[in-house]
């Protein structure tokens, strides 16, 4: 739903505990707001879970205020009319009476209580219920070990052949801006329940983009860091961010059945109508889903890349400390043969036997350094 802000002259306390979830789950889609006094409102008459609620007879939202129940019973009256539900973070208590009214599967409710399903798609009668997930990029300064890169969040919709119940799991998908946009098209919300379910999946597939656009901004400054000639990426930012992309990734690549089921005309409550609209949503759904692939393969290849640099930079560094290892023992066994103390050892008698032993020491020492130098070793 759109930002709600606590005015000065105070609300209630039903409206206090709405208006604190609701403020900041705006920005997902496009800025913008609607207004927060009437937003207030709603959620007070409707009670803690609804965030708004409406009639639409061919395309056109009817004015005034009422609750579901009787939102229900007016569309039922109408023709070309539905109710469009929407609900944020709804307990049992608030889902029974909507249930009741809707005649909602319980199992389908079950779900939408808990929040954390994959996406799907299930058929119950004439109702269909579906399940997306949504994400976000989590803007960051810098690259670390810790940061988040990708927040996902749950959205469920009832739909029906005249309502549509959205339920909001999660500090993501606001869907006041879909509606604000929908209700400026009333010959696309014209066509039904359908209309609002494409709306929403739309807006949800080109977050996907504009989501996986941003993760391959993070994964080309990664990749620059690994194959850079004197600074390394550290091994647990590849790790971390490999972890963001699968969070991603489970959010993205489940969609796909779902929605080539409503492509292919396999949902029989969906209108023949609506269809070419789902295929440019599918279309773009199929390119995230690329993108998504060839990030994990990219991932894999640069943490591939970075192991093997680790590899080689301690072979390396065993090279120079068995070179430095290997001048030293050079020195020592010299000292070692001399210090023995035999009595039959001419050198030891010899006025120019002492600065011998340490040019013979020292020499070899350069020589040694020079050779392993030369080997690459040093």
């Amino acid at each position: 739903m759109a930002d709600t802000e606590q005015s000065a002259s105070g609300t209630s306390g039903i409206g206090r505990a709405f208006i604190a979830p609701v403020r900041a789950v705006t920005r997902i889609f496009i800025p913008g707001s609607v207004d927060s006094t009437s937003a207030t409102k709603r959620a007070a008459h409707h009670g803690s879970a609804v965030v708004d609620c409406a009639v639409y007879v061919k395309g056109e939202r009817q004015p005034g205020e009422c609750d579901y129940a009787q939102a229900r019973e007016a569309a039922r009256t109408q023709d070309d009319a539905f109710v469009w539900l929407g609900l944020y973070e709804p307990g049992p208590e608030d889902l029974e009476g909507i249930a009741s009214v809707f005649e909602l599967d319980e199992f389908a409710v079950e779900d939408a209580i808990k929040g954390g399903q994959r996406a799907k798609i299930e058929q119950y009668g004439a109702m269909t219920f579906l399940v997306v997930r949504t994400a976000r990029y989590v803007e960051h300064a810098e690259l670390t070990e810790t940061s988040e890169i990708v927040e996902t969040g749950d959205l469920m919709m009832f739909i029906g052949r005249d309502f549509v119940i959205t339920v909001r799991h999660g500090e993501l998908g606001a869907l006041g801006p879909i509606r604000a946009d929908l209700e400026g098209n009333e010959q696309l919300l014209g066509l039904g329940p359908w209309s609002v379910v494409y709306a929403i999946l739309d807006r949800v597939v080109d977050s996907y983009l504009e989501v996986a656009s941003r993760v391959q901004e993070d994964i080309d400054a990664v990749e620059s860091q690994v194959f850079a000639k004197h600074v390394h990426g550290r091994i647990a930012r590849i790790y971390q961010l490999k972890r963001e992309l699968v969070e991603f990734k489970r959010a993205v690549v489940p969609l796909q059945r779902p929605l080539a089921g409503m492509v292919e005309g396999r949902q029989g409550s969906m209108p023949k109508k609506v269809l070419r609209y789902f295929r440019d949503v599918n279309d773009h759904l199929l390119r995230t889903v690329e993108q998504v692939v060839s990030y994990d393969d990219l991932l894999n290849s640069i943490l591939q890349a970075r192991l093997a640099q680790v590899t080689v930079d301690q072979n390396h560094d065993m090279r120079k400390i068995a070179s430095w290892a290997a001048i030293a023992a050079m020195q020592t066994a010299i000292a070692g043969i001399y210090g023995m103390n035999f009595s039959n050892m001419p050198e030891l008698t010899w006025k120019f036997g002492y600065p011998l032993i340490l040019l013979v020491m020292f020499g070899s020492a350069i020589a040694l350094y020079r050779l392993f130098r030369r080997s690459g070793w040093l």
